[in-house]
C-alpha cells in the first residue's frame, strides 16, 4: 500500500513539474510579408482564456518580447509577442532601429494590417477566447498600441510602456474602444511632460476611458534591464529604473483583470 501511494505521490509531482509555460515560434503574413511571431500560454490552466499581444521595441521581435509573452503566460493569458518589421528582423544599432521603426510609423495600414493579422493568429489558437484580446507595448511597441486604439481597433485595452505618445492623426471622440493606460518617466527626454500633457488633451478631446502613470526620475525604456548597457554603449539616455518596472507591471496586470472582467 505504501509503494502504491509513493507512486501516486511521484506522480502528481511529474505532473505538477510538466504543468509550465509553453513557448512556441510562429510564422504568419500580413500584405505577401512572412511574420515570425511567439505565442506562450501555461498548459496547466484549462480552457479558453482572454488574450494579449505585445508589441516590441524599436529592436525588433526579440528575446524582451518573448519574456514578457511568458510572463502573461504565468498569469493565465495566452500571449502574442509580434513581428511587426517582418521576418523577425532585428535591429543592433539605433540608426537600424530608428529606420525599421519608422518605416513602420510611416505607414499606417500596414502597421494596422500586421498587428491585426497577429490579432487573428490569437483568435485562432485552441487557448484564447477570442472575444477577449488586449495589447501591451513597449517604447516603439507602445506607440504602436496606442495608435491600434486611435483607429478603433476591438480590443478590451492597451497598456504602453515608455511609448511614443505623439500622432498625426489624433483620435476622435468615439472612435476608441479600447481603455487605455500609459506609463511614462518624468526623466524621458523622448516624451516629455510637454507631450504627456497633448496625450491627455487629446484622449480627453475623444471621450477616451484612459490613465497615465508617470514616474519621478524614470528614464526612457525604464522596464527593459538592458537599457543601461544599450545607453552606455550608443549614448542614449536609456535606463533601467527597477521601482518603476515593477510598479508599471503591478498595475498593468490589475488593469488587465480588470479590462477582462477578472477582479
Amino acid at each position: 500500500m505504501k509503494k502504491i501511494l509513493l507512486i501516486l505521490s511521484l506522480c502528481c509531482l511529474a505532473n505538477v513539474a510538466l504543468a509550465a509555460v509553453i513557448g512556441k515560434e510562429v510564422s504568419y503574413q500580413a500584405g505577401g510579408t512572412t511574420l515570425k511571431g511567439y505565442v506562450a500560454y501555461d498548459d496547466s490552466f484549462k480552457g479558453k482564456r482572454p488574450a494579449v499581444l505585445v508589441v516590441h521595441e524599436w529592436w525588433g521581435h526579440n528575446e524582451y518580447a518573448r519574456k514578457r509573452a511568458r510572463m502573461l503566460a504565468e498569469l493565465g493569458y495566452t500571449a502574442l509577442a509580434v513581428d511587426m518589421y517582418g521576418d523577425g528582423k532585428q535591429a543592433h544599432h539605433p540608426d537600424d532601429a530608428g529606420k525599421f521603426a519608422t518605416e513602420v510609423s510611416k505607414n499606417m495600414p500596414m502597421a494596422k494590417a500586421r498587428f491585426e493579422a497577429g490579432m487573428q493568429l490569437l483568435r485562432d489558437q485552441d487557448t484564447v477566447d477570442a472575444s477577449e484580446i488586449a495589447a501591451i507595448g513597449y517604447c516603439f511597441g507602445g506607440g504602436v498600441v496606442l495608435n491600434m486604439a486611435r483607429m478603433g481597433e476591438n480590443l478590451k485595452g492597451v497598456a504602453s510602456f515608455h511609448g511614443s505618445l505623439g500622432t498625426d492623426t489624433p483620435a476622435q471622440p468615439g472612435k476608441i474602444k479600447a481603455r487605455i493606460v500609459s506609463f511614462t518617466g518624468e526623466a524621458d527626454p523622448m516624451i516629455g511632460a510637454d507631450k504627456v500633457a497633448a496625450f491627455k488633451a487629446e484622449m480627453d478631446a475623444a471621450k477616451a476611458d484612459y490613465r497615465v502613470v508617470t514616474y519621478p526620475n524614470a528614464q526612457h525604456a525604464f522596464t527593459n534591464e538592458e537599457a543601461d548597457a544599450l545607453g552606455k554603449e550608443f549614448k542614449l539616455p536609456l535606463a533601467y529604473n527597477e521601482a518603476a518596472d515593477k510598479d508599471s507591471w503591478q498595475q498593468a496586470t490589475f488593469f488587465l483583470k480588470e479590462v477582462f472582467g477578472k477582479r
